[in-house]
């Protein structure tokens, strides 16, 4: 039989990262409160002077420094400060052992417990718990730790259920959560009321007033800049995200929407906006409102508008919302940029609805010093001029523009597509009810599901965009086959068309060159060039059609019956009886 010699172990201890004995450990405290009450406050220091004189009592222990995180939740270790200087120490080989008062004062996240313990254990560190009064360098330490921490966490998350039963009861009562004041607003803390700053209030004003008038929120941003306002935080500088969050806040007209956001978790703290898997609660005519209903109805009318998806089948972006008949329609001839409308003295009788070149309204002038703007009812009147003319001069090609446009229209396959998106639709609606299926019997972990049923809300929501899109232009289709039918018949009996009809304008003309170079070679701005959907083209002079000044004086000869009309042309043709249809500067039909 062999001979064993049993070499006894030493009690001193030997730090492993210098390679020396230790006579006495060096240990380290650790504290944590929650939450800045004056009672967790006082919790906190108490647990700082316990601890300093509980190690300084222990002969064979050494006091390494008291590391404490005040107000500072436990569910994450990246926002606790001290608790990362602790960790960092530890591997400097500055601590050989970390002392604290339970599981959930460490770490409430199992994951985060589990991982500091190992890494310490890596380094011979240990973390004694004392209310579970585990050691995690002992043998069954991991094996409790993994029970008792699991037990911190459920904890943790049964105090966020409690806390968020508890703020959907004060939202129901009508009480204010989370609320710190917006522009325009006071809030008072002590009452929990909202009072309207009136320096601030004239601000809000200013931008819903200008939003309804036509400006983008880019450009309002710049005007506030400008004038040297400051945000709510202090700020000089507007962003466009700024006005629009201004824009879409319905605190503005006396209202609160509460519960717009949130939490995914209480470990993970993730934060989503709430598009209805949550409940939200509305509260009407809580405080003074800044703005009128109308005002906010109509800003909201155009912000959902301009937020629509602007894309087309073929995957390009569309143009603007096609508001007008010649939104996007009209090019200028100088610069190539659109024309935009404009609306000139609307507060006053002279009012006047005008397009004008983009460049040269937003850059300034000397970037297209050569654009003019052109009334609107000038370019509705030199186009009836320009229709007429073609169905006078160029009967051959009428019948081709109607074909062009029958198979535009025709072309759209707008049925299919629907029942194409409804099949989509379905397909997800069935994979979203198995993904509930899979999470109800724990098939796959709550992260996930949250993931791919977020994926599929999305995927839902703008499959029924763009469905609800397509059937609306399904219904424009229809009813543009009906009056094309019309359209043909008037073209067919060659009939000249005495108003402004859009359809009519937009079936048969691609665009619309706005100035450009006359016969002599002088630039004209007032030129109108009508490009048609067949490739011919038409030019003519938009001085023209225009209509006389309403405040120009008027002389004894034009009150004696040659005076200037400045009705429509259907107005001119029964109040005018020597009014004839202006056909100069009219110079035919080139093919391209």
């Amino acid at each position: 039989m062999k001979q064993v010699e049993v070499i006894k172990a030493s009690n001193n201890l030997t730090n492993r990262v210098f390679s020396k004995t230790l006579d006495r450990l060096r240990v380290a405290a650790y504290c944590r409160v929650s939450t800045d009450s004056e009672d967790q406050l006082n919790s906190y220091k108490s647990q700082v002077q316990y601890y300093t004189d509980y190690i300084q009592e222990k002969k064979e222990w050494v006091l390494a420094g008291i590391y404490a995180d005040e107000a500072i939740t436990g569910t994450q270790t990246k926002n606790r400060e001290d608790f990362q200087r602790l960790m960092n120490d530890c591997l400097n080989g500055d601590v050989d052992m970390i002392i604290t008062k339970a599981i959930s004062r460490f770490a409430r996240n199992t994951l985060d417990t589990l991982k500091y313990v190992r890494m310490l254990k890596e380094k011979n560190i240990a973390v004694f718990f004392e209310d579970e009064n585990i050691n995690t360098l002992t043998m069954d330490g991991e094996l409790l730790l993994v029970i008792l921490s699991s037990v911190a966490q459920q904890e943790v998350e049964n105090i966020s259920s409690n806390v968020k039963k508890g703020l959907k009861m004060k939202m129901q009562r009508g009480e204010l959560v989370g609320f710190q004041g917006c522009l325009g607003y006071d809030y008072h803390p002590d009452t929990k009321m909202i009072t309207v700053n009136q320096e601030e209030a004239e601000i809000v004003r200013y931008i819903f007033n200008r939003y309804v008038e036509g400006m983008g929120c880019s450009v309002i941003g710049q005007e506030l800049t400008r004038m040297g306002h400051k945000t709510k935080r202090g700020s000089v500088n507007w962003a466009e995200t700024t006005i629009i969050g201004i824009i879409k806040n319905e605190k503005y007209k006396g209202d609160i929407r509460q519960g717009k956001t949130f939490t995914v978790d209480p470990i993970s703290k993730r934060r989503l906006d709430n598009f209805g898997e949550q409940d939200q609660f509305y509260i009407h005519k809580n405080h003074e409102p800044i703005i009128n209903d109308d005002l906010y109805d109509a800003a909201q009318q155009i912000l959902a508008r301009r937020s629509k998806a602007r894309k087309i089948d073929n995957g390009k972006r569309d143009m603007y919302s096609r508001k007008y008949a010649f939104s996007s329609m009209l090019d200028c001839g100088f610069c190539g940029s659109n024309l935009s409308r404009r609306n000139w003295h609307s507060s006053s009788e002279y009012q006047k609805v005008i397009w004008q070149c983009i460049v040269n309204t937003k850059k300034g002038k000397r970037f297209c010093p050569d654009a003019k703007g052109i009334g609107e009812e000038t370019i509705e009147q030199a186009f009836i001029e320009s229709y007429r003319v073609l169905c006078n001069n160029n009967k051959d090609v009428i019948e081709e523009l109607l074909q062009r446009i029958e198979k535009t229209l025709c072309s759209s396959n707008s049925t299919k597509k629907i029942n194409h998106l409804e099949k989509e639709i379905t397909a997800l609606e069935h994979k979203r009810k198995k993904l509930v299926d899979m999470r109800l019997d724990d098939i796959i972990d709550i992260e996930t599901y949250e993931e791919k049923y977020a994926d599929i809300n999305a995927a839902l929501s703008k499959l029924a965009e763009n469905k609800e899109r397509i059937k609306n232009v399904a219904s424009r289709e229809l009813d543009v086959k009906q009056r094309i039918e019309v359209f043909r018949r008037v073209l067919e009996q060659n009939e000249v068309i005495t108003e402004f009809d859009r359809v009519v304008f937009e079936s048969i003309i691609e665009k619309v060159v706005v100035g450009g170079i006359d016969s002599n070679g002088e630039k004209d701005p007032a030129m109108l060039t009508f490009i048609y959907r067949t490739g011919f083209t038409n030019s003519v002079n938009g001085n023209d059609f225009k209509k006389g000044r309403r405040n120009a004086k008027v002389t004894p000869s034009e009150s004696s019956g040659n005076k200037l009309c400045s009705n429509s042309t259907v107005e001119v043709s029964n109040s005018c009886s020597s009014y004839n249809p202006p056909t100069c500067g009219v110079r035919g039909f080139p093919v391209l």
